[in-house]
């Protein structure tokens, strides 16, 4: 069983573009980190590097569903796009 240092809301935490990751400050310096990719999983534990403390991160799955959902479309339409200027 998970013992959690604390349970955060995935609006607290600092959203890296680059990385594709949240963050969260830890007590001991450095950062919780929680990728994207497993949000989408279903993964609700931001672990920090650095020491042995987890939090429980509070977000709405469905919301990263419909995200993704958006994405893959999004793509679909730019490579076809894509594949009918190259014709």
């Amino acid at each position: 069983m998970t013992v959690f240092h604390d349970e955060i809301e995935i609006e607290d935490f600092e959203f890296d573009e680059d990385e594709q990751t949240y963050y969260y400050p830890c007590p001991c310096g450095d950062r919780f980190q929680i990728t994207k990719e497993e949000l989408l999983a279903g993964e609700d534990v931001a672990t920090c590097p650095s020491c042995s403390l987890v939090v429980k991160v509070i977000y709405d799955p469905e919301n990263f569903k419909e995200e993704s959902e958006e994405n893959k479309e999004s793509c679909l339409k730019q490579k076809k796009e894509a594949i009918v200027s190259a014709a």
